[in-house]
C-alpha cells in the first residue's frame, strides 16, 4: 500500500475538520483573518507605508495591524486612503476581507439552515420534566392524546412528548388535523427510534411521569417490538433509580409471561386480545353495559378516583357510601394495595385505606361531615330470577373467538349454545377441541358468507339472544375486514327493523374512522375497537393503581357491574331518592352506582336512559322495566 504524502495527510485532516460543520468553518475563517492582519501589519511596518504620504508618518506594528483589521472588517474604509502604494496594498487586504466575510456569512447562514432543518427533523433535545411520554405511532394515538388533554384540563400547563420513527412535520400536521383543541396541554413531537438510547435521552425519558408504549401496526411481530422497547428503557445503564411508570399493549396473550419478566412491577400491560374478548363476552349479554364502561374509561364525564380522608377512618363501608352526596362509592383500596369492590357492608375503614368512588371530577368529591340518615324503605325483594340457557350467534371469526366463547362459558348456564357462521376452512378441529373444554355451551358451526342476506335470513337471527360480529382480521387488509363487518351490520339492523325485535349486537371494528361510520344506533349496539384500549391505557398512565380496579371489573371472578331489574330491589309504586336505592341494594349485598330508565323522551341524553353516579338526594320515580346498575358477585 502506497504511503500517503504530507500534502495528502494535510488535505485529509483539513477535509475532516470542515466536515464538523459551520463552527469548524468559522474557526478556520477566524484563523485566516488573524494571520492576514498580522502579515499585513508587519508589511506596513517593514516597508514604512503611510496613510498620509505628505506627512510620511509610518505605522508602528500595532497601528499597522489595526489599520489592516479595519479594512478587513469594513470595505468602505479604503476610500479615505491616500498614496497609491498604500491604496493598492489596502485594496488587496479589503478584497481578501470581502472573501472572508462572504464565506463567514455563508457559514452562519448554513448553520442557521442546519439548525432549522434539525428542528424540523425533530432532533433537538427536550428539557421538559414531569411530562407524559408516548413512544410509537399508531391509530390509537389520537384518542390517547385527546384523553390526556382532557385529563390535564385542570392543570395550567401540561406537556405531552411523542417520539416515533416518522417525519416530525408529518406527525404534527396529522395530529393537528385530528385534534383541534389541546386544552392546556402542549404537544412536543420528536422523530427517532424508541429502541435507540440516544433518541430516548433526547426526549428526557428519565424525567417523564409516565410512558405510554403504542404497539406498532406495521410490524409483523408487534409484541417483540414492545418488549424490546420496555427492555431498552428499564435495562439500560443510564436509567433512573426510581421505578418507571410504563403502560404498554401486548396483543398476543402467549407473550404474557415474558412481558411480565421483562417489565416487572414497572410496567402495566394491557393485553388487548384478552381484554377485547372479555368486554365482548360481557357487553353482549347486558344491554347498556357498554355505555357504562365507555363512560368510566373516558375523562369526560364520570371517572373512577381514589379518595382518602381521616374522617372516614373507623366508619363501616356502608357509612362511607352514605357520606357522599354527589359521588358513588364502589369499594376500598386497602393498605396492602388490594382492590375490594362491593366489600362487606360492615367492613371497617382502616387508617391507610382509600375509598374507590365514581365522581365527575376529583375537585367535586365532597364528604358529608355526618353520614346521611336514611329514611326506611319498603323493601320487598322479588323472587330471584332463574337463569335460562342463552343462545349466541357469532358472525365471522378470528383468533379472539376462542377466548370469547371461553368467557361466555363462565357466565351462562348449562344448555346454552353458540352458533358460528363464517368462511373458515380450518376451524372444525379447533372447535372440536374447544367443545371438550366447555362446561355450559354447545358449539355449532356453519360455513357461509356473513354478507349474504339469504344465509342470514335462514339463520332466523331474531331467535338469538345475543349476536357478535367478529372482524376477519386474520384474513386480508384492515379496510377489507371492516367493509365486511359494516355490510353485515347493515343487514342485521334491517332484519331487526323488519322483525320488530331488538337484539344486542356487539361488533368489532379495526379502523377508528370505520367505527364512526358504524355509529351505534341503540344501547344494545356496541362497537369494540382499539379506541377502548387507548382509553384504558390513558387512565392507567394517569393513575397506575387503576389497573387493579379495571382488572377486577373485567374479570369474571369477584364483583362486576350488572344491570338488574329495579323490581328486584324496590317497590316501584313510590318515588325515592338514591340514598334509599342504595339502602335497598345493600340489603342483599349489592352496591348501587346508577340506574337505567327506559323512557327515552325523558332521558334523551345520548346514553339511552343510563344515569351513572346520580345526585343521591334527588327523588326518582321508577317504573316496571327500569334497571338498577349495581356491583355484585356473579
Amino acid at each position: 500500500m502506497t504511503k500517503a504524502s504530507f500534502k495528502e495527510k494535510l488535505r485529509y485532516n483539513f477535509d475532516n475538520t470542515l466536515s464538523n460543520g459551520p463552527i469548524a468553518i468559522i474557526s478556520w475563517l477566524a484563523l485566516v483573518t488573524f494571520l492576514l492582519v498580522i502579515i499585513a501589519g508587519f508589511f506596513l511596518f517593514i516597508f514604512g507605508l503611510s496613510a498620509n504620504p505628505i506627512e510620511n508618518e509610518p505605522f508602528d506594528l500595532t497601528e499597522g495591524m489595526w489599520q489592516s483589521l479595519m479594512r478587513v472588517l469594513d470595505a468602505g474604509t479604503v476610500t479615505g486612503d491616500e498614496g497609491w502604494g498604500f491604496r493598492l496594498f489596502m485594496l488587496l487586504i479589503t478584497i481578501a476581507g470581502l472573501f472572508i466575510f462572504s464565506s463567514l456569512i455563508g457559514s452562519i447562514s448554513s448553520g442557521i439552515d442546519e439548525s432549522i432543518s434539525n428542528l424540523r427533523k425533530g432532533k433537538s433535545k427536550v428539557i421538559e420534566t414531569n411530562h407524559t411520554l408516548i413512544l410509537g405511532y399508531s391509530s390509537m394515538i389520537y384518542s390517547v392524546i385527546a384523553e390526556l388533554c382532557l385529563a390535564n384540563e385542570s392543570k395550567k400547563k401540561a406537556i405531552i412528548v411523542i417520539l416515533a420513527d416518522r417525519d416530525k412535520v408529518e406527525m404534527e400536521d396529522d395530529i393537528r388535523s385530528k385534534i383541534s383543541d389541546t386544552k392546556t396541554s402542549k404537544i412536543i413531537v420528536r422523530s427517532g427510534n424508541p429502541l435507540d438510547l440516544r433518541d430516548l435521552l433526547m426526549v428526557n425519558y428519565n424525567e417523564a411521569k409516565s410512558i405510554i408504549l403504542l404497539s406498532p401496526e406495521s410490524e409483523e411481530n408487534p409484541d417483540n417490538h414492545v418488549i424490546k422497547s420496555v427492555l431498552s428503557i428499564t435495562g439500560n445503564k443510564n436509567r433512573k433509580k426510581e421505578p418507571y411508570h410504563i403502560v404498554a399493549e401486548i396483543k398476543d396473550n402467549e407473550n404474557r409471561q415474558v412481558a411480565n419478566l421483562v417489565g416487572g412491577k414497572e410496567v402495566s400491560y394491557v393485553f388487548s386480545s384478552d381484554l377485547i374478548s372479555r368486554l365482548t363476552a360481557q357487553t353482549c349479554r347486558q344491554s347498556g353495559l357498554s355505555i357504562i364502561y365507555s363512560d368510566l374509561l373516558q375523562f369526560e364525564g364520570d371517572e373512577i378516583y381514589f379518595y382518602s380522608d381521616h374522617g372516614l377512618i373507623g366508619l363501616t363501608f356502608k357509612q362511607c357510601v352514605y357520606s357522599f352526596e354527589d359521588s358513588c362509592v364502589m369499594g376500598v383500596f386497602t393498605r396492602d394495595r388490594k382492590v375490594l369492590l362491593n366489600p362487606d357492608m360492615n367492613y371497617i375503614i382502616n387508617k391507610e385505606d382509600q375509598i374507590i368512588l365514581i365522581a365527575q371530577d376529583d375537585s367535586k368529591i365532597n364528604r358529608l361531615l355526618i353520614p346521611k340518615e336514611i329514611l326506611p324503605v319498603n323493601f320487598i325483594p322479588a323472587p330471584k330470577r332463574e337463569k335460562e340457557p342463552e343462545t349466541t350467534l357469532i358472525l365471522g371469526w378470528n383468533h379472539k373467538g376462542k377466548k370469547i366463547i371461553e368467557e361466555l362459558d363462565h357466565y351462562v348456564v348449562k344448555g346454552s349454545s353458540v352458533s358460528i357462521l363464517g368462511e373458515i376452512d380450518d376451524i372444525k378441529n379447533s372447535l372440536t377441541l374447544l367443545s371438550e373444554e366447555l362446561q355450559n355451551i354447545t358449539l355449532y358451526f356453519q360455513h357461509g358468507n356473513i354478507n349474504d342476506r339469504n344465509t342470514l335470513d335462514e339463520l332466523r337471527i331474531e331467535s338469538f339472544n345475543h349476536i357478535i360480529v367478529l372482524s376477519y382480521m386474520d384474513k386480508g387488509s384492515i379496510q377489507i375486514s371492516d367493509a365486511i363487518t359494516l355490510i353485515c351490520l347493515v343487514h342485521l339492523r334491517d332484519i331487526s327493523e323488519k322483525a320488530g325485535k331488538d337484539f344486542s349486537v356487539v361488533s368489532e371494528m379495526l379502523d377508528v374512522q370505520n367505527r364512526e361510520l358504524a355509529e351505534v344506533a341503540k344501547a344494545d349496539d356496541f362497537i369494540v375497537s382499539d379506541n377502548l384500549l387507548s382509553l384504558l391505557m390513558t387512565q392507567i398512565a394517569e393513575n397506575k393503581d387503576l389497573e387493579k380496579v379495571y382488572d377486577s371489573l373485567f374479570n369474571d371472578e369477584g364483583a362486576e357491574i350488572y344491570l338488574n331489574p329495579v323490581e328486584e330491589y324496590l317497590d316501584v309504586d313510590q318515588p325515592m331518592n338514591f340514598y334509599q336505592v342504595i339502602e335497598s341494594a345493600s340489603k342483599i349485598g349489592h352496591t348501587a352506582i346508577g340506574y337505567r330508565k327506559l323512557s327515552p323522551q325523558e332521558y334523551d341524553n345520548g346514553k339511552f336512559g343510563i344515569v351513572l353516579n346520580p345526585l343521591k338526594s334527588k327523588s326518582v320515580q321508577f317504573e316496571q322495566g327500569d334497571f338498577l346498575i349495581v356491583l355484585a358477585e356473579a
